[in-house]
């Protein structure tokens, strides 16, 4: 594995770990809105589209990562905000990072993880794909709202 891909990997897991130490697996209702075309943009344009200031956690050529918190419109809570320079780089991180479940926003080489509710909040304003993480890591959570094992497909 070559050091940007363990940069990456390791970027991811600390994303999913910070995002599950400032979150807990939520639950919410499926948004039936229309989805606008998606964001584009630097990580600070993405994050000033949704009130974010980011807390930058990572600033490298390939990834760059923050912490964002919104107390204000549809999608009240925290998320990672990470942006990509390559979509090779994005797919890594994310074949990663959804082994650790969760809810992730994914547009064209930038990803926000969060709750459900945060994510289908932000998905108003910036667009993109909700996907969801491995539903062995998100007991209760994540393909589980149930509580019960289940092996639902990923929503798109």
């Amino acid at each position: 594995m070559s050091v940007t891909r363990k940069r990456l990997a390791g970027s991811a897991i600390g994303a999913a770990l910070a995002l599950l130490a400032l979150t807990g697996c939520g639950s919410g209702d499926d948004e039936g809105a229309a989805v606008p075309k998606t964001a584009t943009g630097t990580l600070e344009h993405i994050a000033g589209e949704v009130g974010c200031k980011p807390d930058m956690q990572t600033d490298a050529d390939t990834i760059r990562q923050a912490l964002c918190t919104n107390k204000d419109g549809d999608f009240d809570g925290k998320f990672v905000l990470a942006t990509f320079a390559t979509d090779r780089g994005q797919a890594e991180w994310l074949a990663g990072a959804k082994d650790y479940g969760g809810y992730y926003l994914v547009g064209r080489k930038w990803v926000a993880v969060g709750e459900k509710k945060t994510v289908a909040g932000l998905q108003g304003t910036l667009g993109g794909d909700v996907q969801e993480g491995s539903e062995h890591m998100n007991p209760g959570g994540s393909h589980n709202d149930s509580g019960s094992h289940s092996g639902g497909g990923h929503s798109g």
